[in-house]
């Protein structure tokens, strides 16, 4: 009869635990989705705006066609997100979904998701203004 040695259960318990951590981490993020994600009147496959206070920050997001979302196919149409009046740049990969430059490796299905997501990143602290520029 073969006995378990403690560093098997330490990882065995490890292993469990963080499993269970992440999967409570995507259910956290995809919990409560609000219907602004929807396509904008029009059925044009244009992103509704949005305009939510969100663990206490204010987090805004419309189209502009001034603002570029650096959109790796096609250039299309740009998208604007505001964490407290500050822009948080955000970009979208063709048709893998959105990222931002708080959470760059991270894919999201809308700009509002990866808007959540930073706020939830940023945990309190200002947005820098990003000058691509200096």
């Amino acid at each position: 009869m073969s006995r378990l040695t403690r560093r098997q259960v330490i990882r065995a318990v490890g292993g469990a635990a963080a499993g269970t951590a992440v999967l409570a981490g995507v259910a956290t993020a995809t919990a409560g989705s609000a219907p602004a994600e929807a396509a904008a009147p029009g059925g044009k496959g244009e992103l509704a705006p949005f305009d939510e206070v969100f663990q206490g920050r204010r987090i805004q997001g419309l189209p502009d066609a001034k603002a570029r979302t650096h959109a790796h196919a096609g250039h299309g149409p740009g998208y604007r997100v505001l964490v407290d009046g500050r822009e948080l740049q955000v970009m979208q990969h063709g048709k893998s979904g959105w990222s931002s430059t708080i959470n760059h490796y991270e894919r999201f299905a809308t700009p509002h998701d990866a808007a959540r997501t930073a706020v939830i990143s940023l945990k309190g602290a200002a947005i820098v203004p990003f000058d691509p520029t200096a």
